[in-house]
């Protein structure tokens, strides 16, 4: 007899699948669920009050001055850990016995799951990684092969973007976390007196480098705004009148509490600022291609980080535009009818 409905396995590389996880889940309140995700991740998850397992520990990125380094060496570490990642959620799966794995982009528990013919559910924004070139492409490609097969096996993919339908891909649109409290109730809660440039590098350290060339950007400035920076107790500001918010399990309202957000190219994060109309910068990290895709989608490249005070200047004056996004409703329904 299974003893929870489903478990959901959430990467733990970066807190977007963390926080669309949080969306869908929010969506399920009649549906038993635990969570196995890692670090930075696993907090959150564990804030918002879901029973979570910090069991993984991945690989993390090489970024110096904002370009990544050696990412064949990261992929190969990346294997080790997927290896690990199998093992785990075979013990997980073994004790738990769920009726349904819901993965965002954790492709071990997905192998292990369909192994013992469980229902699975992909949520992810990649269909193939492309981090590589040349001869070290080569093991990508296998890497990418193996990712493929899984997806096929999945009885469906959810993509938190609009379009099209294919066979078991489904496109449910953006997938964002909703908040009760008005902006203004926001900017209350947060102190947001004036006009506020919010600076957000997700859960690692990878992002260091748009955090120092913003606050840079910020001293130029000749309007009268605040710069909060949202990235963690570990990180030291040596800069007056910049705030640091650290840890937060809801930058979704932070954001629209915000005049300006400016953050890497994740696509949670990009999802929220157009939720909730707040005008964003949005920059990748060099060679990370799903950033530097996401952010040629919004019209911005790495090269914009040397031009942060003119793009501040500009974003600052631009109108609030908020999209409606159910993406999370859509994603949560797909999975309670195939449970």
């Amino acid at each position: 007899m299974s003893m929870v409905d489903l478990i959901f396995f959430t990467s733990p590389i970066g807190l977007g699948h963390a926080t669309r996880d949080v969306a869908i889940s929010q969506n399920l309140d009649d549906v038993s669920k635990k969570f196995v995700s890692g670090k930075g991740a696993s907090e959150l998850l564990s804030a918002y009050g879901f029973d979570t397992k910090d069991v993984y520990d991945p690989p993390l990125f090489d970024v110096e001055k904002g370009s990544l380094q050696r990412p064949l060496k990261w992929l190969l570490k990346y294997y080790q850990y997927y290896k690990e990642c199998k093992r785990i959620s075979k013990q997980i799966l073994e004790n738990e016995r769920p009726r349904m794995v819901v993965s965002d982009e954790d492709f071990a528990s997905l192998s292990v799951a369909q192994g013992k013919k469980l229902k699975t559910i992909l949520i992810t924004d990649v269909l193939q990684t492309k981090f590589t070139t040349g001869l070290a492409s080569l093991v990508e490609k296998k890497m990418n092969r193996s990712m493929k097969d899984i997806m096929k096996r999945c009885d469906y993919v959810i993509l938190p973007e609009r379009g099209p339908n294919e066979d078991n891909i489904i496109r449910a649109g953006p997938i964002v976390r909703p908040t009760n409290h008005s902006r203004n109730e926001l900017r209350r809660l947060f102190s947001f007196d004036k006009k506020t440039i919010v600076v957000s590098i997700g859960g690692t350290d990878a992002g260091k480098f748009l955090i120092e060339k913003t606050i840079e950007a910020f001293k130029k400035l000749k309007t009268d705004v605040d710069l909060v920076v949202v990235a963690g107790p570990s990180f030291q500001i040596r800069s007056d009148n910049v705030r640091n918010l650290g840890f937060v399990n809801n930058l979704h309202e932070v954001i629209y509490a915000s005049d300006l957000i400016i953050s890497l190219a994740g696509k949670s994060t990009i999802d929220e600022s157009k939720a909730y109309g707040t005008p964003g910068i949005f920059i990748p990290i060099k060679g990370h291609f799903e950033q530097e895709d996401n952010a040629k989608e919004e019209g911005f490249s790495y090269n914009d980080i040397f031009r942060l005070d003119s793009l501040i200047s500009n974003k600052l004056n631009e109108s609030r535009r908020a999209v409606t996004s159910d993406g999370a409703k859509r994603a949560a329904e797909i999975i309670k009818n195939n449970l």
